[in-house]
């Protein structure tokens, strides 16, 4: 079973277009991790508020990522387009 994992945050002001641009370059470098399925960037522009939805095979597969862009400064780039670090939660798709 796969798991979805939500990353929510508010962008720095004046800092969408930059971040764009730095997702843009980076996002096939998340896609094409191991254990990523699906990577999506939802932006509401009036609160500044963005928020990545991602599937992964599992829990396990998404901490081997944050862990290796915590070690290779990614995670520290991204986080300098926001306001303070991301929530993230984990959920289980649920068939009902």
């Amino acid at each position: 079973m796969s798991i979805w994992v939500t990353l929510e945050m508010t962008v720095r002001d004046g800092f969408y277009e930059p971040l764009e641009e730095f997702l843009a370059e980076k996002l096939p470098a998340v896609r094409g991790f191991d254990g990523a399925l699906s990577v999506s960037i939802l932006f509401d522009a009036p609160t500044s508020k963005l928020m990545i939805l991602e599937e992964w095979k599992s829990r396990a597969h998404h901490q081997a990522y944050i862990q290796s862009i915590t070690e290779n400064g990614v995670m520290e780039q991204l986080l300098s387009f926001m306001t303070s670090p991301p929530d993230v939660q984990y959920y289980e798709r649920v068939l009902i």
